[in-house]
């Protein structure tokens, strides 16, 4: 099974342009971001998939610098961007992370590619309801179900936002989420404001030099240790058509 980590990314996004640029210890966020998922056990390859948009060359080109496929696409109908990625690619499997998500953890994004491969489930999120904190998103689920959502799927959100055809028909495919043992949902660290953005900074910052392949226990542990830290984003309300961002 050729399992495919596809990650959402542009330049223009609304409410924070050009954020996956945007440096975190000297490197560009989409950089730091790959360097964790580079650390996933369970998948293949990576591919960013990024829009046609001459804006978002800079994203091509430090694909390039980092070695990983880049697939374009449509700008606004990112489930047609995401089904073609996985098509080019010969995904079986895809696994779906947005760009907003630097500090996301691999092994929390291999125990969700795990409980897929338990075989009974189309689709596995770790989002329905929140329990982890924001920027831990992780959605896995078959390429099948992905083509047949693309083919399908007449809705606009269901265009913008990938997976909501599949959740919105759980007659059809079999759906399950991983939960948090404890609720972290009023974590924060996803970066979609200059808010996230200076949170995010503030933690990177402080777990990076000493632990480089830094955990979410790690980071939780840097909020304990600053609790003002909390009220930086919070504040900041999630976009409500879906946890995952469209980047």
């Amino acid at each position: 099974m050729n399992t495919v980590i596809i990650v959402q990314a542009r330049m223009t996004s609304t409410r924070l342009p050009g954020k996956v640029l945007l440096p975190l210890g000297g490197e560009p966020m989409l950089t730091r971001l790959v360097e964790r998922l580079k650390r996933v056990h369970r998948t293949d390859q990576i591919v960013i998939a990024t829009t046609t948009n001459a804006t978002d060359e800079p994203i091509v080109d430090l694909c390039r610098q980092l070695g990983v496929h880049c697939h374009r696409g449509s700008e606004l109908d990112v489930l047609a961007r995401y089904a073609e990625a996985a098509r080019v690619h010969q995904a079986d499997v895809v696994v779906r992370i947005t760009s907003d998500c630097p500090l996301i953890d691999p092994a929390l994004v291999d125990d969700v590619i795990v409980r897929f491969q338990r075989g009974d489930a189309d689709c596995v999120s770790n989002m329905r309801p929140p329990t982890w904190p924001f920027g831990m998103a992780v959605e896995v689920f078959s390429a099948s179900a992905l083509a047949e959502a693309h083919a399908e799927a007449t809705q606009a959100a269901e265009r913008e936002h990938v997976t909501p055809y599949l959740y919105a028909h759980p007659q059809r495919y079999r759906l399950h989420n991983v939960a948090s043992p404890n609720d972290l949902s009023g974590q924060r660290w996803t970066v979609d404001t200059p808010e996230d953005y200076e949170l995010v900074r503030r933690l990177f910052d402080t777990v990076f030099p000493d632990h480089p392949e830094f955990t979410l226990a790690d980071l939780l542990a840097a909020m304990q240790a600053h609790p003002d830290w909390l009220m930086i984003n919070q504040h900041v309300r999630q976009k409500p058509a879906t946890e995952f961002q469209t980047t």
